[in-house]
């Protein structure tokens, strides 16, 4: 049996929600089901074509196009028909865009599993056309889809409310986390090299997007005369102007550090006297999770997905407004323990024990469905 996996970028070490995502559940769902062949098509420019492996996961780096608006398509539509010419049973597709395709995998026999990530049509950086295109894609993926996992509960049931005719096939299993592994020096070191004291800064772990907010995070923390140290860590697209404009207003209390390996992050979290999320979108909050699994205590804004990790109200506050946000980190830090148990921590291993048995199911399924022909 085997399982293609497109819709990331690749795997390993490629920044991204979803590429965090699938590198840490994978291999998981790999261990537990020795039988099923898991083989990610990767985006040849961002991985190393040499690598074909990893952790029981096969790699395989195909043809992507550069540019945002065709990379996800084209690379999608070229994972599906390897897939289908390797014999595949199935294709896992991650995130709505990629669900475009989701109809020609049909076509071409194979079961459709989908993770459904968030609503990107929400992001700041598309336009109208590239926003109508990842609707028609959610619709699409809802539709032909064999399955839909939704990462957090309230986009499991706003699908379930919009496609009342697909919501059998809905089942909601969030991300998972679990503490990042120690690093092979010690924090001390870690923290003197990046130039961070302990206690003595607030952390934002993100991609440098418009949709994470990071531009009024920044001007917030100006405003409130805050004393301590503002880091981000993050790194965006080589090349990209909003990236380009964030690192450009480092120095003084700003500090940026570009992508870091999870075992860093596991000690600036620890060590943080705050952990900030002001992002506009979300799927269910990867880094704010390993921040909690931390013990660091968090602010985020009161978007949906974040509000859906039910953690006390003073952990929130209104997505965009700089004065607000301003007002709460010059009014000091959250006790450390706030939030911490408010919302329960899913660990990876859980979450791949609870996606297995959909891997099971769509490599039971035949090589063709009827149900194209009745999909409306």
């Amino acid at each position: 049996m085997k399982i293609c996996v497109t819709g990331l970028r690749g795997i390993p070490g490629v920044i991204g929600g979803v590429e965090t995502h699938c590198e840490e559940l994978l291999p998981r769902i790999a261990q537990i089901n020795p039988d099923i062949d898991i083989e990610v098509c990767c985006r040849a420019r961002y991985v190393d074509p040499e690598m074909e492996s990893f952790r029981r996961v096969r790699l395989m780096a195909l043809y992507s196009p550069p540019g945002n608006s065709s990379e996800a398509f084209v690379s999608t539509a070229v994972a599906i028909v390897h897939a289908w010419r390797q014999g595949a049973d199935a294709i896992h597709i991650h995130a709505v865009g990629p669900a475009l395709l989701a109809p020609l995998a049909r076509l071409l026999g194979l079961g459709v599993l989908l993770t459904h990530h968030g609503a990107d049509y929400n992001r700041a950086k598309w336009g109208y056309m590239a926003k109508s295109m990842l609707r028609l894609g959610e619709r699409l993926g809802m539709q032909f889809a064999n399955r839909v996992i939704c990462v957090s509960p309230s986009l499991a049931a706003n699908m379930r409310d919009r496609y009342p005719t697909a919501a059998g096939k809905v089942v909601f299993i969030p991300n998972g986390v679990d503490p990042p592994e120690a690093p092979a020096e010690p924090a001390s070191t870690i923290l003197e090299r990046l130039g961070c004291e302990t206690g003595n800064f607030v952390l934002c772990a993100a991609r440098l997007v418009p949709e994470k907010g990071i531009d009024y995070l920044i001007e917030a923390h100006r405003r409130s005369g805050d004393n301590r140290q503002l880091v981000i860590a993050g790194a965006g697209r080589k090349g990209d102007r909003h990236a380009e404009d964030l690192m450009a207003q480092a120095g003084g209390k700003v500090r940026m550090l570009g992508m870091q390996p999870r075992s860093v992050l596991g000690v600036l979290y620890r060590h943080a006297s705050l952990f900030v999320l002001p992002s506009f979108h979300e799927g269910l909050p990867i880094a704010a999770l390993e921040a909690l699994s931390c013990g660091c205590p968090v602010l985020l804004s009161d978007i949906q997905p974040n509000l859906d990790l039910g953690l006390p109200v003073e952990c929130y506050f209104p997505v965009g407004n700089v004065d607000a946000l301003s007002g709460r980190l010059a009014g000091g830090q959250i006790p450390r323990d706030a939030g911490a148990s408010g919302t329960a921590l899913m660990s990876w291993d859980e979450v791949a024990a609870r996606t297995s048995p959909y891997y099971r199911e769509m490599a039971g399924r035949a090589r063709f469905s009827p149900e194209l022909h009745n999909a409306r």
